[in-house]
C-alpha cells in the first residue's frame, strides 16, 4: 500500500507511473476491459522499443493483442501495418474486428476473393497476397512499418509453408516483424533464425493457459478425470499429475476378456451365472452416442461444446442423429433470434439454391442449437455457424479439425470422439501437437472459470497414452521451404543468381539443416579422436598392420562373395528342378515345417511376374501345391527347397480328389505312404567349395602369410584394434556423407531449377527472358505448366467456359487420388486442349527427372487433375447449381472453394498472357465473370 512506502519509494513509483503513461502502451491498455498478461506486456514493450517479436503461446491466450498493438503503433506513427493470416476466413474475421475498433476508413482487406479499401493504412490479407506484392514490387509496400504474421507456425505446412519464409526473407529491413505462433518446443531456435534474417528479435514464450483445462474420459454413464492431482512429492511442495487409477482399472477390465466360449471349468462350459455377472460388469462401460454425449454435457453445464469428428460425413451424421433424438438446446426466444440472423445473412441467396444447399435442414439444426462445421459447407453457412456459436445461440458444433486452425470460436468444452484420424495416406494416431491444438479451444477467456477436454471411451483406449498426449508440449516447428519455378525467376530478376542463392541459404530450412550438421560434425570429431587411439592400438613393430588388416578384410570379403554366389547357384538349381515337376510326382521335401514325403498336386507357377488379385506380383520361383504324408495340402515355397529335388516315384491322382475333403486327403495320403513310404531319398552330395579353386583367394592367402606382421605374437590383439578402426572409419565416412547431403541443400535444389529454366529459355544467366517474366506472374503448384501452355498457345481460341475447364486442371486435386473412374470432360476444343496439357506435363516430368528435380521433395509439377473440368465448364456455361452439384458429386463448400481457386489462377493468366496477339487474356477475364456468380459470389465481406 502507498502509505507503507518511504518517500523515496513513493517518488520512484510515481516516476515509473508517469513514464508508463508517456508510452504508447498506456492508452492501448485502456482500450481493453481486462488487464494484459505479463507476456503480452513484455511483447508490446519490445515492439515499442523497436524490436521484432516472436510470441509463442497456447491457443486462446490472447497473443493477437500483440498484433493489434502493432496496428496501434503504425497508426500512431503514420505508417502502414499489414496483418497477414493463413486462411481467408481468419482474414475476414480479423478485418471485422479491426473495423469495429478503428472504423472502415482505416482498415482494408485483400484476399484472393475480396479487395476492400486497398489503400488503407491497415490491411488484413492472406500471406500469399503479401508474397505476391513483394515479388511484384507493389507500391502498396511504400510506408510499410509493421507486418503481423498470425499463425506463423503454418510454415511447417508442406504445401503452403514456404510462403511464410519467402515473406520473412524478402520483407524490407525497415519493416518490424510480429510473429504469432502456437506453443512450439523450438521457439528459441526459430527466434535465433529470425534474429539472423530480421535483426533484433525478442522471443516471448508463455506456457500457461489463461483458463485452466481439465481432462476427462467419458465411459458409459460416468465421466472420469484423466488425472488425479498429487502434491508435495518428496516434501518439495511440487505437484505431479498421475493417471487416474480408476481409469487404469477400467482399461484393464475392458481390454482383458475373461469369457472364452471354449474354456471349460470343471469339465463344463462357464456357468450362466458367471456370464451374467460379466455382462453386468461390462454393461457399465460403453461408448456413448452423440446425442447422449451432448445431453450429458448439457446436464453438467459444460456447453457450448465443439465435438471433433475427423470426417465431414460424420459431422453431418452427428447433427442428424441429434435431430432424430429430439435434442433441443435453445428456447423459443433463442430460436427466433437464430432465424432472424440466418435469414438476414442468407437473404442474397436465391430460394432455388437454398433448397439445393440443404438450407432448411441446416436451419432446423441451428434453431435447436446444433450445427456442423467443415470445409464442405458453403462459406456463408460456416460463417453463420461461427457467429451463432460466439453469440451462444449454437451450443453444440460437430467439426473437422480445420476448425482448430485459427478461427476465433472458443467453447467451454471440447470433445474428441477418437484419437485416430486419416492423414491423407493412412489412419494415424493424432500427435501431441494436434491434441493440444484441438483441446486449446476449450475455455473462454473472461467467461469460463475452466475449460474441459472430454475423450470418448473406445475399446482399446490406453489412459497412459492419452495422458502422454495431454501432458506433452512437444510441437516442433519444422521448415517445409523448397524453391519453386516462380520463386526462382522472381529472385533472379530482382537479385541475380549469385545473390538469390545466398538469400535461399538464409531460409529457416537451411538454418535447421545447418544446426543438425553441428551435432554430426561433433560426432565426426569424436570419431577422429577415437580413430587415432585405435591406430595406436594396432601398431605393430614388425610392419604396417593397417596393410595386413586390409589383406585380411579382402580375403574375408572374397570368401563371403563366393559363398553368396554358391548359395545363389544352389537356389537357381533348386528352382530349375522345381520347374520340372509334374502333377503326380512323389518327392521328398528336404527341410522346413513340411519336410518329408509329399505328392505334387500342382507344380505351381514359374518365376516372374503374374497378374494376381493385387495386380502384378513378383515370384522368386515355382510354388508347388503338395499333399504331405500327414494329410496336409500346402503350397510350398522356394525356401523349403535349399537343394534340387527329383521325383522318386509317380502316382495317379484320382479325378475325384478334392483337397478340401478330409476323406479325400486321408485316402490319397494313405496311398502315398503305401507307394513310396519305404523309399529312402538320395542324400545330396555337397559340391566342392568354389573357394578351394579360386586364384584370388590363393593369392591373398600367400600375401598374408608372407607379410611381416603375420608372425607377430600379438597379431590377434592388433587385429581386434584394426577391426574396431575399420568399423569406426566406415561410420565416420557415413556421417561425412550426411553432412555433405545436408549442407547447401536448398541452394543445390535452386541450381537444378535454374538449370532446367535455362534449358527452357526462361533464364539466360542473370537475365530473365520474356518467357521468364510471364512465369514470374504465375503463382501456384503448376506454375511452369501454365506458362508452357501460354507459350505453346494451347488455350488460343477456347471459349470462356472451355478455358475455365482447362485452368481447373491446374488447381484441382481429388480428395481420393485412387479413383479409377475417368472424369467426364467437355467435348471439342476443350478436350483437345486438356489432352495437350497432359502431354506438355509429360514432357516437363521427363525433363525434371533428367535434372533430378523430385516431386517427393516437394519440388516439381504434379500431373494435372481433370476431375473438376466438367463442373467448371458447366458452371461457367450458366448451368444451375442443382445440376452442377449433382453431376460433380461434390459438397457445395468444396465446389465454391475450387471455383474461387480457378478464378484466382484465371486472373493471373489474364495478367500474364499477351494482350495484343492473344485471345486468352480477354477470355480469362470473361471466364472469371462467368464463374463469379450465385453461390460463388456470396461473401460476408465487401
Amino acid at each position: 500500500m502507498t502509505e507503507d512506502l518511504t518517500p523515496a519509494e513513493a517518488y520512484a513509483a510515481a516516476r515509473a507511473r508517469n513514464a508508463e503513461q508517456a508510452t504508447a502502451l498506456a492508452p492501448f491498455r485502456e482500450m481493453y476491459e481486462f488487464g494484459l498478461d505479463p507476456f503480452q506486456i513484455e511483447a508490446c514493450q519490445a515492439l515499442e522499443a523497436g524490436k521484432g517479436v516472436l510470441v509463442a503461446a497456447p491457443t486462446g491466450s490472447g497473443k493477437t493483442i500483440v498484433g493489434e498493438f502493432a496496428v496501434h503503433l503504425a497508426l500512431l506513427q503514420g505508417r502502414k501495418c499489414f496483418y497477414t493470416t493463413p486462411i481467408k476466413a481468419l482474414s475476414n474475421q480479423k478485418y471485422a474486428d479491426l473495423v469495429k475498433r478503428y472504423g472502415p476508413d482505416k482498415v482494408g482487406l485483400l484476399t484472393g476473393d475480396n479487395s476492400v479499401n486497398g489503400d488503407a493504412p491497415v490491411i488484413v490479407m492472406t500471406t500469399e497476397v503479401l508474397r505476391n506484392m513483394l515479388y511484384a514490387g507493389s507500391q502498396a509496400l511504400s510506408g510499410l512499418g509493421y507486418v503481423v504474421m498470425d499463425e506463423v507456425h503454418y510454415l511447417s505446412d508442406r504445401f503452403r509453408g514456404a510462403v511464410w519464409e519467402e515473406v520473412i526473407i524478402h520483407l524490407p529491413e525497415s519493416v518490424t516483424l510480429v510473429s504469432l505462433s502456437a506453443t512450439v518446443s523450438n521457439a528459441e531456435e526459430f527466434g535465433d533464425w529470425l534474429d539472423t534474417v530480421r535483426g533484433d528479435t525478442e522471443v516471448i514464450v508463455s506456457e500457461s493457459r489463461p483458463v485452466p483445462l481439465w481432462q476427462h474420459v467419458l465411459a458409459g454413464r460416468r465421466m472420469y478425470d484423466l488425472f488425479e492431482e498429487e502434491t508435495d512429492h518428496g516434501g518439495r511442495g511440487a505437484s505431479r499429475r498421475e493417471v487416474n487409477p480408476d481409469l487404469l482399472r477400467l482399461a484393464r477390465t475392458e481390454n482383458t476378456r475373461t469369457y472364452n466360449p471354449r474354456e471349460r471349468r470343471r469339465g463344463k462350459m462357464i456357468r450362466e451365472a458367471d456370464r451374467e455377472r460379466e455382462r453386468r460388469q461390462r454393461s457399465r462401460i460403453w461408448t456413448p452416442g452423440r446425442p447422449e454425449v451432448i445431453e450429458r454435457l448439457d446436464a453438467e453445464g459444460l456447453l457450448p461444446a465443439i465435438t471433433f469428428i475427423f470426417s465431414r460425413a460424420g459431422c453431418e451424421a452427428a447433427v442428424q442423429q441429434c435431430l432424430y433424438a429430439g435434442l433441443r438446446l435453445n428456447n423459443d426466444e433463442a430460436r427466433q433470434r437464430v432465424r432472424e440472423i440466418v435469414e438476414a445473412r442468407t437473404a442474397a441467396i436465391p430460394s432455388e439454391d437454398l433448397h439445393v444447399l440443404g438450407y432448411y435442414e441446416w436451419l432446423e439444426g441451428l434453431e435447436r442449437g446444433i450445427a456442423a462445421h467443415h470445409a464442405g459447407m458453403l462459406p456463408t453457412f460456416k460463417e453463420v455457424v461461427e457467429e451463432l456459436f460466439v453469440r451462444g445461440l449454437v451450443k453444440a458444433v460437430f467439426a473437422t479439425e480445420t476448425l482448430a486452425l485459427g478461427i476465433n470460436m472458443p467453447a467451454r468444452s471440447v470433445v474428441l470422439e477418437k484419437l485416430v484420424k486419416w492423414n491423407g495416406e493412412q489412419h494415424a494416431d493424432i500427435t501431441p501437437g494436434e491434441y493440444t491444438q484441438l483441446t486449446g479451444r476449450a475455455g473462454r477467456r473472461g467467461i469460463d472459470v475452466e475449460g474441459h477436454a472430454v475423450v470418448l471411451w473406445q475399446r482399446g483406449l490406453d489412459p497412459g497414452h492419452l495422458a502422454g498426449l495431454a501432458g506433452t508440449r512437444t510441437y516442433p516447428l519444422r521448415s517445409s521451404f523448397k524453391p519453386s519455378y516462380n520463386m526462382a525467376v522472381n529472385l533472379v530478376d530482382q537479385f541475380g543468381r549469385h545473390r538469390s542463392r545466398e538469400l535461399l541459404e538464409t531460409s529457416f530450412a537451411q538454418f535447421q539443416a545447418d544446426r543438425s550438421v553441428v551435432g554430426i560434425s561433433r560426432q565426426v570429431q569424436k570419431n577422429e579422436e577415437g580413430l587415432e587411439g585405435y591406430r595406436e592400438g594396432m601398431t605393430c613393430h614388425l610392419g604396417d598392420f593397417e596393410e595386413y588388416a586390409r589383406l585380411r578384410r579382402d580375403l574375408k570379403d572374397r570368401e563371403t562373395e563366393l559363398a553368396k554366389q554358391g548359395a545363389a547357384q544352389r537356389r537357381a538349381a533348386a528352382a530349375a528342378s522345381l520347374e520340372k515337376l509334374k502333377p503326380g510326382d512323389v518327392i521328398h521335401v528336404p527341410t522346413g515345417k513340411f519336410a518329408g514325403l509329399a505328392l505334387v498336386l500342382d507344380p505351381g507357377i514359374p518365376a516372374g511376374r503374374t497378374n494376381g488379385h493385387r495386380g502384378f506380383e513378383q515370384h522368386d520361383g515355382p510354388r508347388p501345391l503338395v499333399l504331405t504324408a500327414e494329410r496336409q495340402v500346402k503350397r510350398l515355397a522356394s525356401i523349403d527347397f535349399p537343394i534340387p529335388v527329383e521325383a522318386m516315384e509317380r502316382m495317379r491322382i484320382p479325378k475325384s480328389f478334392n483337397p478340401r475333403s478330409p476323406q479325400s486327403r486321408r485316402d490319397l495320403a494313405s496311398a502315398l505312404r503305401t507307394k513310396a513310404g519305404h523309399i529312402n531319398p538320395e542324400r545330396h552330395r555337397k559340391d566342392r567349395s568354389a573357394a578351394a579353386d579360386d586364384r584370388e583367394i590363393a593369392r591373398l592367402r600367400t600375401e598374408l602369410r608372407a607379410h611381416p606382421c603375420h608372425g607377430c605374437d600379438e597379431r590377434e590383439d592388433h587385429a581386434r584394434w584394426a577391426e574396431r578402426y575399420h568399423r569406426l572409419q566406415r561410420d565416420t565416412k557415413q556421417l561425412e556423407r550426411r553432412i555433405e547431403g545436408r549442407t547447401n541443400t536448398i541452394a543445390r535444389t535452386f541450381d537444378r531449377i535454374v538449370a532446367l529454366l535455362t534449358e527452357l529459355d526462361y533464364l539466360r544467366g542473370d537475365d530473365v527472358t520474356d518467357n521468364g517474366k510471364r512465369l514470374a506472374r504465375l503463382y501456384g503448384e503448376l506454375d511452369l505448366l501454365a506458362s508452357e501452355c501460354l507459350r505453346d498457345r494451347v488455350w488460343e481460341g477456347l471459349t470462356p467456359p472451355e478455358l475455365a475447364a482447362c485452368v481447373s486442371a491446374l488447381v484441382y486435386e481429388a480428395r481420393q487420388s485412387d479413383d479409377a473412374v475417368p472424369p467426364k470432360l467437355p467435348t471439342g476444343n476443350a478436350k483437345a486442349a486438356l489432352g495437350e496439357m497432359v502431354r506438355i506435363w509429360g514432357k516437363l516430368d521427363a525433363l525434371e527427372e533428367e535434372f533430378k528435380i523430385s516431386q517427393t521433395e516437394g519440388v516439381g509439377q504434379r500431373e494435372p487433375d481433370l476431375g473438376f473440368a466438367w463442373a467448371a465448364f458447366q458452371w461457367a456455361s450458366d448451368k444451375g447449381l442443382d445440376e452442377v452439384l449433382r453431376e460433380a458429386e461434390m459438397p457445395a463448400g468444396d465446389f465454391v472453394r475450387w471455383c474461387k481457386q480457378v478464378i484466382d489462377v484465371l486472373g493471373q493468366i489474364a495478367a500474364a498472357a499477351p494482350k495484343e496477339t492473344s485471345t486468352v487474356s480477354k477470355n480469362a477475364r470473361k471466364a472469371v465473370d462467368s464463374l463469379l456468380r450465385g453461390v460463388v459470389a456470396y461473401s460476408s465481406v465487401g
